[in-house]
């Protein structure tokens, strides 16, 4: 992302911050590009005539953000920490949702495929699982969690999980491999 556009979005959210309402209105459009793309790339693994979409996953997102009243805004990086946590919740929401209605019969899918590189076509993991895996991890180590939180679910790099978190990319790397070790071993363990 260009440092502009990162300086802008970070001004926008300070203003919204402050109470500036009318900055609301010039953030979505200038961070709905980027939410869309992790909403779509989140969702294209859910099972045909599923009731949830890559817009209304956006706007749910929006809709949650918005409700945060006078959050203590920090920067870019910082709000789209905040929409992958709240794309977590709904998407997870939604998951145990549809399997309460089709008791369990069609539960909601999604391939980890940052996860496991070596076979991304095939490694379909239930969405309600893998919220389950990320919580127990947490409680062992909530800083491993929080990386695959941002990186899953909120599309964020290395480097901005860096900001995100005051790590270095190096550090980021590290908890990532780590993390994407444990809950590959945890979901196959859970599988069995």
């Amino acid at each position: 992302m260009p440092q502009n556009v990162s300086h802008d979005i970070t001004g926008l959210l300070i203003a919204w911050r402050g109470g500036d309402s009318s900055a609301l209105g010039e953030l979505m459009p200038a961070t709905y590009r980027k939410l869309k793309a992790v909403a779509a790339r989140l969702l294209r693994t859910e099972r045909a005539g599923s009731t949830l979409e890559t817009t209304a996953l956006v706007h749910e997102a929006y809709i949650r953000l918005v409700d945060l009243n006078r959050i203590g805004w920090q920067d870019r990086a910082h709000f789209y920490a905040m929409s992958a946590r709240l794309m977590r919740q709904i998407l997870v929401d939604h998951a145990r949702a549809r399997a309460r209605l089709k008791r369990g019969s069609d539960q909601v899918r999604i391939s980890i495929d940052e996860l496991n590189p070596k076979d991304e076509a095939t490694a379909p993991h239930d969405l309600v699982a893998l919220d389950d895996a990320l919580r127990d991890l947490a409680a062992l180590d909530a800083e491993r969690a929080r990386v695959v939180e941002l990186r899953f679910f909120g599309g964020l790099g290395r480097e901005e999980i860096g900001e995100v978190m005051g790590l270095s990319s190096a550090t980021v790397s590290r908890r990532w491999r780590a993390a994407r070790a444990w809950l590959l071993s945890y979901l196959e363990d859970k599988r069995q």
